[in-house]
C-alpha cells in the first residue's frame, strides 16, 4: 500500500494527513511549528507513519500546504492553504457552500463553486484579535488551559461583551472585566461571541446569506466558539471531527490527483515523482 502525505505547516503546529488511493485517511501526525521547517515536517511525518504503521518508502508523494510549504525540500508540490482547505472540506461535506478557517494567527472565508474549487474569499489577517491566537492570549490572562476554553465558555451564564477589533484593547476589555468580578466563564463566552460575530462579517463578504458552512482549523474545536456560532450564523455549520487536520487533508487529497494526472499523461501508465 502506498499513500501521499498532506503536510500543513501552520504558524502555531504543523500536521500531516496520510490519505491511500481510496480516498481513506491512513495516519495523522502533529508537532509544534518552528524555524526549521523540514526538521517540523519530518517530525510530524513520523508520527503519522507510526500512527498508520507504515515505512517512509510507503510515501509516494508529498504535498505541502501553509506557511512554510515552500520550505520542505522533499516535497512534490506545494499548494496554497486556501486551496486545500476548501478541499478538504468539500471532501468531508459535499454539500458545504462555505468555509470558514481560523487558526492560529488568521481567519479566512471561502465560498466554494463546483467540485470544492474557490469562488471568492476573504482573509482577516491584520490583527489577532480575529484569530485563535488572541483566544490563547487571552487563555494566559485568565489563567486557563487552552484545551479548557470550549467547555468552560459553555458554563456562561452571561456572556461579557468584547467590542475592540484591535487586539491590545480587545485584552484591555479582558482586563476591565476582570477587575469587575466577572467570571472566566462569561469572559470566555463574550470572546467566542465577538470571534464568531467578525467571523460572520467575513463570511456575509464572501456572500453567505444561508446555505451551509464547514467550520475548519483548530479554533473548531472548541465547543463554546461552535456554540456561538451556531447563534450568530444562523446557518447549518459542520465541524469535522479533526476540523485542524482538514487543510492537511486536502493537500493529500490534491496530491493524489497530481498522481493520477502524472499517470495519466505517462506513456508506460506510471507516475514518477515530481522534480
Amino acid at each position: 500500500m502506498s499513500v501521499v502525505a498532506g503536510i500543513d505547516l501552520g504558524s502555531g503546529r504543523t500536521k500531516v494527513v496520510l490519505v491511500d488511493e481510496t480516498g481513506v485517511v491512513r495516519g495523522r501526525g502533529v508537532a509544534r511549528t518552528r524555524g526549521d521547517f523540514e526538521a517540523v515536517a519530518n517530525e510530524a511525518l513520523a508520527s503519522a507513519l507510526e500512527e498508520a504503521g507504515m515505512a517512509r518508502d510507503q510515501v509516494r508523494y508529498v504535498s505541502t500546504t501553509g506557511l512554510g510549504r515552500y520550505s520542505v525540500p522533499f516535497r512534490d508540490i506545494q499548494i496554497t492553504d486556501l486551496t486545500c482547505g476548501a478541499r478538504g472540506a468539500f471532501f468531508l461535506f459535499p454539500s458545504t457552500e462555505f468555509v470558514l478557517d481560523m487558526g492560529a494567527q488568521s481567519t479566512r472565508a471561502v465560498r466554494l463553486r463546483e467540485h470544492g474549487k474557490i469562488k471568492e474569499f476573504h482573509m482577516n489577517e491584520k490583527c489577532a484579535a480575529g484569530s485563535g491566537g488572541f483566544l490563547e492570549r487571552a487563555a494566559k490572562y485568565l489563567e486557563v488551559e487552552v484545551g479548557e476554553i470550549g467547555r468552560r465558555s459553555l458554563e456562561s451564564t452571561a456572556p461579557q461583551t468584547i467590542s475592540s477589533i484591535c487586539a491590545v484593547l480587545a485584552e484591555s476589555e479582558i482586563i476591565n472585566h476582570i477587575s469587575e468580578g466577572r467570571s472566566v466563564e462569561d469572559i470566555l463566552a463574550g470572546i467566542h461571541h465577538s470571534l464568531a460575530e467578525r467571523s460572520l462579517m467575513q463570511l456575509r463578504r464572501v456572500g453567505m446569506k444561508g446555505g451551509e458552512v464547514t467550520f475548519i482549523g483548530g479554533v473548531a474545536l472548541q465547543a463554546g466558539m461552535v456554540k456561538a456560532c451556531e447563534a450568530k450564523w444562523e446557518v447549518t455549520i459542520h465541524v469535522p471531527a479533526e476540523a485542524q487536520y482538514t487543510t492537511a487533508l486536502g493537500a493529500a487529497l490534491l496530491g493524489w490527483q497530481r498522481v493520477r494526472k502524472t499517470q495519466a499523461a505517462s506513456p508506460a501508465g506510471e507516475g514518477a515523482r515530481a522534480a
